[in-house]
């Protein structure tokens, strides 16, 4: 009832998961992952247990064709059920039972595994497949891409519903404290996978580092641009004593929004959040 791929990003050591199904909440049951360690996906009457035990066999050195073979080996249902798994070096493998209703399978290659069931047809896990080892980007656009291609090439037969993105590194959390880099859901919606896009693009605003190239001297007509968009946000008064009381401002505005991660010294500006002010 799902489609998804797991992929490996070998020069940032993350592990990711994206997936989209009829059905509320896919991002609840499907999705598992530690970093340093492998990403599962566990689907079609899933069995959740998946998750937790493969990311235990693979931490323990298991392969992922070894903890795909020992998770399902003694599962009376496992021919009902369809996993996806990237182990710590990157190794894919992917299962489908028999008794998955079509269109039913999946396909691995380097650093990534893609299935998917009640397909329209196998074109969508090829889309998918194709389209991870054809872009460029970061592991989370590279999976969203290749979400996103699966649905065009036809996905779930029964339509839309729900969509989810997991990303793992060592130390990717808020402040450093968990490994959870990206975890994003949109539990209901006509276009899930659309709308998990922008939620991943806002997310990014927020929390991802600033660019060196869009770090910008608050000065001339950007420093005019900035004074006349605080004024307006009312986050200075009509006439502007010095620039002290403009990086006030300025300060006050990236608190308030939430954007410390992309918070320059004083007198520089990120220029995305400029951009995003231009917008309010």
């Amino acid at each position: 009832m799902t489609f998804s791929i797991v992929g490996y990003d070998a020069k940032e050591k993350e592990w990711g998961i994206a997936v989209q199904s009829k059905f509320v909440g896919v991002g609840a049951v499907v999705p598992f992952a530690k970093a340093g360690t492998g990403a599962v996906a566990t689907q079609s009457y899933a069995n959740t247990s998946y998750g937790p035990q493969a990311l235990e066999l693979m931490a323990a050195g298991k392969s992922a064709e070894e903890a795909m073979e020992l998770i399902t080996k003694d599962d009376a249902d496992k021919e009902l059920r369809q996993v996806g798994l990237i182990d710590a070096s990157g190794n894919p493998a992917t299962f489908t039972g028999s008794k998955c209703y079509n269109w039913a399978g999946g396909v691995t290659g380097k650093n990534f595994a893609a299935q998917g069931n009640i397909l329209v047809d196998e074109k969508t896990v090829q889309a998918m497949a194709d389209t991870f080892i054809e872009t460029e980007g970061s592991l989370a656009e590279r999976l969203l891409s290749a979400l996103n291609a699966g649905q065009e090439a036809g996905g779930d037969s029964r339509g839309e519903q729900s969509a989810a993105l997991l990303v793992v590194k060592e130390k990717g959390g808020y402040g450093g404290f968990n490994d959870r880099y990206i975890d994003l859901r949109v539990d209901d919606h006509a276009e899930p996978i659309t709308e998990l896009i922008r939620v991943f693009r806002l997310q990014q605003l927020y929390f991802a580092p600033s660019k060196p190239e869009n770090v910008a001297a608050v000065e001339g007509s950007l420093k005019e641009e900035l004074t006349a968009n605080l004024l307006r946000l009312n986050y200075l008064k009509a006439e502007l004593e010095n620039d002290e009381e403009l990086y006030k401002a300025l300060t006050a505005y990236i608190h308030t929004e939430n954007f410390e991660e992309r918070e320059q010294e004083t007198g520089k500006i990120d220029l995305e959040v400029l951009e995003f002010m231009r917008k309010q």
